[in-house]
């Protein structure tokens, strides 16, 4: 319909809409003033307390230049979506992006059967999505991303066949992508980061969206591989694809995708080597394969690519040495966490970026010393190790130095950027950066000059350190021991829900590490501390073992990625000791050195006679305490084996050993294993343990075996057997376990992992698979198929054989108790946490109040052992002898 003629149609009717929501009035004065900037009459007669009225012209008015206008927000409307809507049969695009609609998504707008472009993004809309939204089959561009919606999405959806673009970024759904979605084989653009979908990515995108030009899956619990048959989406110019629990990948899938401009597969385990057909694709930009299994060389003409600008390979078992730098194209290298050796670049211009951190270069690697403190950063970590300097720190992350309650935070205020480190001039700590964030902005420091409440130090929280993906601080030359490590947070980077204002919808959600343990999970700082600008303060305790400290902040793909405020932010860092330090500092001790090269010297006289009398009798006294010592360590070859161990066990003497074990007598034998015989030994006070006695034909040296001691006494846990002390005499190496009643120790030892010495031909100890004591979940003496317990329960489940687990020994059985067990099994040992059931659900299933059931599949570590701690934590609590990182 034409506009004047709309605007001059005779009328004979009143048409009415309801001020239902916050923002109706402003929405229509600007169609007023559209309208009037188009030469478009369009004047609102009556606009009372409730209603907005127009005649039928008017009205239809109003229709065609919504027809037109297509854009209602951002307005800052509040409230909900009026019926009133289903009175513009002719409107094609409603668009309320960045409002603070809530409620229910209504169903009626699944009769508005015009509509070519819904944009609903940035709300509050909560509940399920109406399946009445199948029925809109001209539709276009469906966009939901960050809303608080629920459930799954409806099936119905499939039928939107015209469908070219939907965005379902952070929206609250979960399970599966339904089957239907095969059917939008026009999609061009495709986002779903931020959700809850489980299973695999549905082999359908790769066969049937072959016009995808754009494809995010970041942040859900998707299980790999990646489908081989993304290979036919040679329409891609943009990929992301994060964190994917279970199942390797490869990167054969890539070779044919030469329109990609931004390759991202960030922490999707993928394995093999870097295959150099990723060097043919000329149009790259961005690429971004970090946090994987990648192992072999760089290809050598990786830094020479065309177009390639950002280039991230971190955290990956990436080999040899680097490939020359020469290219005018790279801004951003990183390649930190690696197995990188042999010599650094010899120069890196200014414009560039580069981070090599925790790899294998040496003081001695050629040109290492244009890199300020990076060999205290490497695997090997150099500086002052055995000799440390401190046993506290504090940083002011993201500031100036300042002094809050009593303590001297140190500055932390340089500029990083994506691929960048920083060691302080004392060397006392260091920090590193790895990401770009995705709207460019590359905003690494953060300032706010609002009140923080909750805290009687605000200033703290007045800047805080950003990262886009991950962000680290060490902790260097300090004491070992057992440390507090307090972490200040405050969230100052979206306003609160008070205004309702679209930005407060922001959520920002990482994850913490320490010592490279997970310590926080999708940690989110204003939901904790109970709202915005609000301080919040987590404490851990961690141990240091080799001087060094390591806090990993990293992002998962979860939270609002599509603002601007999204992956890590901290305020300030202390660690405080839990022991009476030793170490003085190289203030205090040039201080000492001082004050003895300017003390006056004194003349000989009574005084001087005196200290020469006392000095040689003092002398004395320590030479024969020294000898006495002598020989008393000759005898008995005692020695102090675990300086600076966190939880020290007790040391027992061979002789005393000897007598609770009855001299090792044959009948207190309890087993043998691989690396020698236990016993069962009783002290006088009737306390009872269990005694390894280490084969003597063992080749494990005495450092190996006090690395090995350190390493069991670090650990405590409920499961795991305790270790109650050690004897070292000489060649002699004995360990002293609690005494488990009517068990073997070999079998405790060995369910539960790290209390187990490792054998010089094991590369590390998997911790990785536990459980109650049945069989063992391990029997070599057992047929290949039946060794591994879990995996062969898999074999037998996906061959419908369950059954063949129950123990043949049990005369009759509820054969449906028996399988809703296995069932429950098979789901507490799922890869990924988030498809474990909670506690309360598997009770439910156990009592058979509830089915036993869900969504399964056979985890990746049964297969895919050599799986890498995806925070590539340079600090190990594994005993190894290979080079590779070992999962914490």
């Amino acid at each position: 319909m034409d506009a004047q003629k709309a605007a001059t149609d005779p009328s004979e009717g009143i048409f009415s809409i309801p001020l239902s929501f916050d923002g109706a009035e402003y929405m229509f004065d600007e169609m007023r003033k559209w309208c009037n900037s188009e030469g478009i009459e369009f004047n609102i007669p009556t606009m009372g307390n409730k209603s907005i009225e127009f005649t039928e012209h008017q009205w239809r008015a109003l229709q065609w230049t919504c027809c037109q206008h297509k854009t209602v927000g951002p307005l800052g409307i509040r409230g909900v979506i009026p019926e009133e809507l289903l009175d513009l049969p002719f409107l094609t695009v409603l668009v309320l992006n960045q409002n603070f609609f809530s409620g229910p998504l209504p169903a009626f707008i699944g009769k508005m059967s015009r509509l070519e472009t819904l944009s609903i993004g940035m709300n509050n809309f909560s509940g399920p999505i109406p399946k009445e939204l199948g029925n809109l089959e001209e539709l276009s561009t469906l966009i939901l991303a960050v809303n608080n919606f629920s459930g799954t999405l409806p099936p119905e959806l499939g039928n939107l066949v015209n469908l070219e673009a939907l965005n379902i970024d952070s929206c609250g759904l979960g399970e599966e992508i339904p089957s239907t979605f095969a059917n939008l084989v026009n999609l061009r653009i495709f986002s779903a980061n931020d959700n809850a979908f489980t299973g695999k990515i549905p082999d359908f995108v790769g066969n049937n969206w072959t016009k995808l030009t754009g494809l995010r899956f970041q942040g859900n619990s998707f299980e790999g591989p990646i489908p081989s048959s993304f290979a036919n989406l040679n329409s891609l110019s943009s990929l992301q694809i994060g964190d994917i629990y279970n199942g390797s990948s490869s990167l054969d899938f890539v070779r044919n995708l030469t329109k990609l401009t931004d390759l991202f597969l960030r922490n999707v385990l993928l394995t093999g080597s870097l295959p150099s057909y990723i060097t043919e694709l000329k149009s790259l930009r961005k690429l971004d394969l970090s946090f994987n299994n990648l192992t072999g060389t760089i290809p050598s003409n990786m830094f020479t690519m065309g177009s390639l600008q950002h280039l991230f390979l971190g955290n990956n078992s990436l080999t040899g040495a680097i490939p020359s730098l020469q290219t005018t194209t790279l801004q951003t290298i990183d390649l930190s966490y690696n197995l990188l050796s042999g010599d650094v670049p010899s120069s890196v211009d200014t414009n560039k970026q580069l981070n090599l951190v925790g790899n294998n270069f040496t003081p001695n690697s050629s040109n290492i010393g244009l890199f300020p403190g990076l060999e205290c950063l490497q695997r090997s970590f150099t500086c002052n190790r055995d000799a440390p300097l401190y046993a506290n720190l504090s940083i002011k992350c993201g500031g100036p130095q300042m002094i809050s309650n009593g303590i001297m935070f140190e500055a932390d205020n340089i500029s990083l950027g994506a691929a960048t480190y920083d060691v302080a001039g004392t060397k006392k700590w260091a920090v590193s950066n790895v990401g770009l964030f995705q709207d460019g902005l590359n905003q690494y420091l953060q300032n706010y000059l609002g009140q923080v409440r909750g805290t009687n130090t605000p200033e703290l929280y007045w800047s805080s350190r950003l990262s886009p993906g991950s962000l680290r601080y060490y902790g260097l030359d300090l004491e070992n021991g057992l440390y507090t490590v307090n972490l200040f947070f405050a969230e100052t980077g979206f306003p609160n829900r008070t205004p309702q204002s679209w930005m407060s919808l922001t959520r920002r959600v990482f994850d913490v590490y320490i010592q490279g343990i997970l310590q926080l999970k999708d940690f989110d700082i204003s939901k904790e501390a109970g709202g915005v600008e609000r301080a919040i303060i987590k404490n851990f305790t961690a141990c240091i073992t080799s001087n060094h400290l390591e806090i990993h902040l990293f992002w998962a793909g979860k939270g609002t990625s599509d603002t601007p405020v999204y992956g890590p932010s901290i305020s300030a860092i202390s660690v405080v000791p839990n022991f009476i330090p030793t170490a003085t500092g190289p203030t205090d001790k040039n201080r000492t050195a001082a004050s003895e090269k300017n003390k006056p010297k004194e003349k000989n006289g009574p005084a001087f006679i005196v200290g020469i009398t006392v000095s040689v009798v003092v002398l004395s006294l320590i030479l024969i305490s020294a000898f006495f010592y002598t020989k008393r360590k000759r005898e008995e070859e005692k020695e102090e084996v675990l300086p600076g161990i966190c939880t020290r066990p007790d040391t027992f003497s061979f002789s005393e050993l000897k007598a609770i074990t009855e001299d090792f007598s044959p009948s207190k034998k309890l087993g043998e294993g691989g690396f020698g015989a236990v016993y069962k030994g009783t002290f006088s006070d009737g306390r009872v343990v269990a005694v390894k006695q280490l084969s003597l034909a063992s080749k494990q040296g005495k450092s190996q075996f006090i690395a090995e001691v350190a390493t069991i006494s670090a650990v405590r846990h409920r499961n795991l057997v305790k270790l109650h002390g050690y004897c070292i005499e000489g060649k002699r190496h004995l360990l002293v376990y609690e005494y488990l009643e009517n068990k073997s120790l070999d079998q405790a030892l060995f369910d539960f992992g790290l209390a187990k010495l490792c054998d010089d031909n094991k590369s590390h100890i998997s911790t990785r698979v536990a459980g109650t004591i049945g069989r063992p979940n391990s029997d070599n003496s057992l047929n290949d198929d039946k060794i591994y317990l879990l995996g062969w329960a898999w074999d037998l489940h996906e061959n419908n054989r369950s059954l063949d687990l129950v123990d043949p020994n049990l005369a009759e059985i509820d054969e449906n108790e028996a399988l809703r067990v296995v069932m429950v099994a098979l789901l507490c040992t799922q890869g990924s946490p988030s498809m474990r059931p909670p506690m309360s659900r598997i009770v439910a299933m156990l009592a058979g109040d509830i089915e036993a059931n869900g969504v399964i599949t056979r985890p990746s570590y049964l297969t895919d052992w050599n799986f890498r701690d995806l925070t590539g934590s340079l600090v190990t609590v594994s005993c190894s002898n290979s080079n590779e990182e070992q999962p914490q």
